[in-house]
């Protein structure tokens, strides 16, 4: 991995990425199109941070385009590609579902061919949590089937890994999608529940919380997030000789190609991830409770079972010590 191409590199766990990158010693190619979605200060804020280090250089870039991303790999030779930039947000999709098409589907696509023609060693893409959709058994396995999305950003994301699974079987291009569980940690995007719940509370405000409360994830911190996808991409998929497409396992195939959950397979129930962010910062929370919003699942929960067995590795940050190290990042970056 001695040259590796991020995408949506001033992005949150694209910038985190970058930096255990580097502080081991690769070269990381960062991209991203800084996009208006969310505070384009914090952005080149984490730029900043990584254009202070040796190693990464950062081109302001949008996956969807073309002939940039061509060039982008023919000037360049990159062992592995992590692609993190993508239109984020279930909610926003609801209104502006263009953009998820241009940026998740034809910015991927763009990725998938530079990869292609370059011979790439290894793609790691982000995918979702949000594929599982309507499914109600928990914990979530990648052995489960997918194929009933409730919002378009789970279905943009189901179709990133139907299209990577494709070039997986066609080009034998190996590909790693990561299904993320609700990632949270310092330099977090301010749409985010914990950036959006420290900040009311911080300023007396009111937390609108939604399915009047009846509301669990899977809280992930960052680091593990960057240990899992470290390791991932250390380890170039296979095809599995006993994939059977009589009874195909969804989580296998014949072709190089494996999806993994990254969760800290223990949901919290939003009153006590709310208690957290009131510990962590010595304030009460005003809280106001709505319906459920669209595309929004009432649950997660994480079956991590694969990456233990294939990694040795569980995501285990303790809730209460992430939340902290949030809030006290962003006192220090407000300077509340």
């Amino acid at each position: 991995m001695s040259k590796v191409l991020v995408t949506g590199a001033a992005g949150f766990i694209g910038y985190h990425l970058c930096v255990r990158l580097l502080n081991e010693g690769h070269q990381v190619i960062g991209i991203d199109n800084i996009s208006t979605y969310y505070d384009v200060n914090l952005k080149y804020a984490r730029l900043r941070q990584l254009q202070s280090q040796e190693g990464f250089r950062f081109a302001r870039m949008d996956i969807a385009e073309c002939e940039s991303m061509a060039m982008l790999f023919e000037a360049e030779s990159f062992e592995c590609v992590v692609n993190l930039a993508a239109q984020v947000g279930v909610r926003h999709s609801v209104q502006n579902p263009h953009a998820y098409i241009n940026s998740n589907i034809v910015g991927f696509m763009n990725v998938l061919e530079g990869c292609r023609r370059l011979g790439v060693k290894h793609l790691v893409f982000a995918s979702s949590s949000s594929v599982y959709g309507a499914n109600t058994i928990m914990p979530f396995s990648i052995h489960q089937s997918v194929d009933h999305p409730v919002s378009l950003y789970a279905a943009t994301k189901k179709s990133n890994e139907l299209m990577a699974h494709s070039y997986a079987a066609l080009f034998n291009l190996p590909c790693t999608g990561l299904r993320f569980f609700t990632v949270y940690g310092p330099w977090g995007r301010p749409d985010m529940a914990i950036f959006t719940f420290t900040k009311a509370i911080l300023e007396g405000k009111t937390i609108d919380m939604y399915n009047y409360g009846n509301m669990k994830r899977d809280f992930t911190y960052v680091d593990d997030v960057v240990e899992g996808m470290m390791r991932v991409l250390a380890r170039i998929p296979e095809g599995d000789p006993d994939w059977n497409g009589q009874h195909p396992d969804p989580a296998s195939s014949f072709a190089p190609y494996k999806n993994y959950n990254i969760g800290n397979n223990n949901p919290v129930e939003l009153g006590h991830f709310i208690e957290a962010i009131e510990s962590a910062s010595g304030k009460k929370a005003k809280v106001n409770f709505l319906p459920m919003q669209p595309g929004d699942v009432p649950a997660t929960s994480a079956d991590v079972t694969d990456l233990e067995t294939d990694f040795g590795f569980r995501p285990a940050m303790c809730l209460e010590e992430g939340v902290r190290n949030f809030v006290d990042w962003y006192r220090s970056y407000y300077r509340v």
